[in-house]
Formats: structure tokens, C-alpha cells, sequence
């Protein structure tokens, strides 16, 4: 990534699916596979993008992770075709054009609404990043995330295998809520806590894009993404007026720009040309409060002080789902302490968290549990200190899972 330093604006390419199917790929068909069939057309689609100042081309690798793979009847071919479609993207990017792997959400949903765990979630997503770690991917990209599990599952992932950058993008609707209902400025305090370099939005409208990057910028310590949709085949709004929108997104704090489903490449060269015309250096840092800490549930953005109070502590008993709606209803302060003292903890912290909306202390006295319980929780909870846990290991997890130390 030196050569493309995050302080500097970046462009990235525009939709690929919708002008595959301009391109006569039928719809519903595996892309992947109809990419694999016909490479000269998604050749034909990217180098558009690089001639239109594209510096960051994303393979199209969006559903070839194992799930999305053996929904169409392709087993055992993961590393395969990742392999091959980074290596057609890396043909159409040429020199000094970055190449990114491309993960999107598989599918899958936690137990109770589910039939999946966390690890299962991270060992589909470690399969797919490993591959794309293997092919030379550049960066790892994952978008048009819905909710926080495959979220947080796939950025594991991609840590687990490789030093390389990981950004970020959820979509949204008007009020800032992804279809799985989670608030993205809770999705932006979870994703930075976990080391994630950039973040924002994808597979949303322009206008809803703007205005959600503007809620998110006064939390965000990374670069921020926009990489809106323009709409609909027929229905889509003119490269002019996404390009209209770039200042916009600038001076909330977006320095990587893009398109989604509905961009051409007049639509994302009519963005290079905003971008060139925007003076970056004019926006000043965010100027923050050291006193107001952003936590987050899985779906909630939850601020807390560092003198927060976090009421009784909460134990792992059959009754966890009561008592801790219970104390969120009955407690002004805004968080909860839970504590994890044994292994059969885990299964029902596990499966009472999606409860949770006010701020979590999630508290043990053995570094093994803590750490489990932290890579279960769907949020970004934080250490109140009253244990005895060391230091490093504290700093560990707060490197590793965004667990903020008060």
C-alpha cells in the first residue's frame, strides 16, 4: 500500500455485476463462474475503470467463499477460483493499479436465528481470505455488509492470514440501519476498535451516503469510504450528479471514492475530475472529547465516560436473557457488567448477547475466558479494571477486539 498512501484521496472502480449483465451475463447465473467463462468481458469492464483513473480495481470474488460457492453446486474449488479471478483482475489493473480481494456476507445468521456459531462464520471467511492472501491480493475489501457477526468474522479472518490492510463498507438505508439492523455508527466503532483501516458505505444511494458519513465523522479515526450506488438500470442518477455529491463526501471525511451498482466508467471518471477539484488539505481534524468513549452493542452505538458506573454485576445463569433486560430497564447508567467464570459461560453468553443494547463490561479473572467471550461478543465492549489480568494481555485484546481500557 506505500504506493497509495491512505492521507492521500483515492479513486477506486464503479458497479461490476450491473455491467457484466449489460454485457449479456443472464441474471441469476453464479458471476464468478459466468466471469470465469467469459474473462474478456470482466477485462473489458475493468480496464474502463483503470482509463477512467480507477487505481483500486476490486476482483470478483464477492460470492466465492464456500457457501456462496456450494449454493451453485461448486464444491472444493475455493482456493481455485479465487486464484484465477485475481489473477484476471491483476491482468486488466496493469502497472500501479492496486488489486483487492473482495468478501461479502455469506449468508449466515447466529444462533438463535441461525444454525451457525461465530467460529463456523470465521472459518468460511479464513478460507476464502487465505486463498485471496495466496493469489497476491493487495488489500482485502468487505462489502455490502448487512450485520456485525459476518462483519467482524471476515475481519478476523483477514488478520488471521495476512498484515495487509482491511477496509470496510456496510449498506444502509435512510436512517442509517443495515438490513440486519444494525446503526453503521455502531458498525464504524466495532470495526475501527478492530484495526480495520478505512471504513463507509457501499450499495447505498448517494444522498443516504452523504448523510451518514456525516453522523459517522466526528467517531471516525480512519479514512472514511464512499462508494455509493447510482440506482437501478433506467433509474439511475447522471455521473454529473454523483459527481456532485464528492465534496460532500470529502468534507465529511471520505478520501477513498468509488461506485456501486449502477456507476459506469462516465460515472467514475466524473468523480476523479470532483476529486481533483477538492482541496483535501483544507479540512480540519475533528476535534474530540478524551472523556467520551464509543462503545458499541451489536446494533447500538453506546457512549460512556471513564468514570462510568456498571451497576451489579451480571452472572451466566439460565436466566441471563431476564436479568439483563432486567438491568438495562431498572439502571440509569447506560451499561452492564458481565461476568464470565467458566467455560459453559460462553454458550450462554453466546446466545442471550443480541440483547444487549446498553454499553458492556464484559469481566473475568481468567484470560482464556476473556478472551473467548470477546471474540463472541458482537460488539465493542470495554475493561473496567478491577481484575488482575496483565497488561500485554489487556493490550492484546484491545489490539485484537477493540476492548477499550478504562
Amino acid at each position: 500500500m506505500d504506493t497509495i498512501p491512505l492521507s492521500a484521496p483515492i479513486l477506486m472502480d464503479g458497479a461490476t455485476g450491473t455491467e457484466l449483465l449489460k454485457r449479456g451475463m443472464p441474471a441469476g447465473v453464479c458471476t464468478e463462474q459466468w466471469v470465469l467463462e467469459h474473462p474478456q468481458v470482466l477485462l473489458e469492464v475493468q480496464q474502463s475503470y483503470v482509463a477512467a483513473g480507477s487505481r483500486i480495481l476490486l476482483a470478483p470474488t464477492f460470492g466465492a467463499n464456500r457457501v456462496g460457492l456450494e449454493g451453485r453446486g461448486i464444491t472444493g474449488q475455493v482456493g481455485e477460483y479465487n486464484r484465477r479471478l485475481v489473477e484476471l483482475t491483476r491482468q486488466a489493473a496493469g502497472e500501479g493499479v492496486l488489486v483487492a480481494g473482495d468478501l461479502a456476507p455469506a449468508g449466515l445468521a447466529l444462533v438463535p436465528f441461525g444454525e451457525s456459531n461465530f467460529e463456523e462464520m470465521v472459518a468460511v471467511y479464513t478460507e476464502q481470505a487465505a486463498a485471496l492472501e495466496a493469489a497476491g491480493v493487495d488489500l482485502f475489501v468487505l462489502e455490502t455488509m448487512t450485520g456485525m457477526a459476518e462483519a467482524r468474522a471476515a475481519v478476523l479472518a483477514c488478520k488471521s492470514v495476512s498484515d495487509k490492510p482491511v477496509w470496510v463498507t456496510f449498506t444502509c438505508d435512510d436512517e442509517g440501519r443495515t438490513p440486519g439492523g444494525t446503526d453503521v455508527l455502531a458498525g464504524l466503532i466495532v470495526m475501527q476498535g478492530m484495526g480495520v483501516a478505512a471504513f463507509g458505505f457501499n450499495c447505498t444511494n448517494p444522498e443516504d451516503t452523504a448523510e451518514q458519513l456525516e453522523r459517522l465523522a466526528p467517531y471516525a479515526s480512519v479514512p472514511l469510504i464512499a462508494k455509493p450506488s447510482a440506482g437501478l438500470p433506467g433509474a439511475c442518477c447522471t455521473p454529473e450528479e454523483l459527481a456532485g455529491f464528492v465534496s460532500r463526501y470529502a468534507a465529511a471525511g471520505a478520501r477513498i471514492f468509488g461506485g456501486c451498482c449502477g456507476t459506469t466508467q462516465t460515472h467514475i471518471a466524473a468523480v476523479g475530475q470532483a476529486m481533483s477539484q477538492v482541496d483535501f488539505s483544507a479540512f480540519q481534524p475533528v476535534e474530540r472529547d478524551p472523556d467520551v468513549i464509543p462503545c458499541a452493542s451489536e446494533k447500538e452505538a453506546r457512549f460512556i465516560t471513564p468514570d462510568v458506573d456498571v451497576g451489579e454485576t451480571i452472572e451466566c445463569t439460565p436466566d441471563l436473557m431476564e436479568d439483563i433486560l432486567e438491568a438495562e430497564e431498572e439502571s440509569p447508567q447506560g451499561a452492564l457488567k458481565i461476568a464470565i467464570l467458566e467455560e459453559d459461560d460462553l454458550d450462554i453468553f453466546a446466545e442471550n448477547q443480541y440483547v444487549v443494547k446498553d454499553a458492556l463490561c464484559l469481566w473475568s479473572d481468567v484470560p482464556e475466558l476473556l478472551e473467548k467471550a470477546l471474540r463472541l461478543y458482537q460488539g465493542r465492549a470495554f475493561w473496567d479494571g478491577t481484575g488482575d489480568l496483565e497488561e500485554d494481555f489487556l493490550q492484546r485484546m484491545a489490539e485484537r477486539y477493540g476492548l477499550v481500557l478504562l
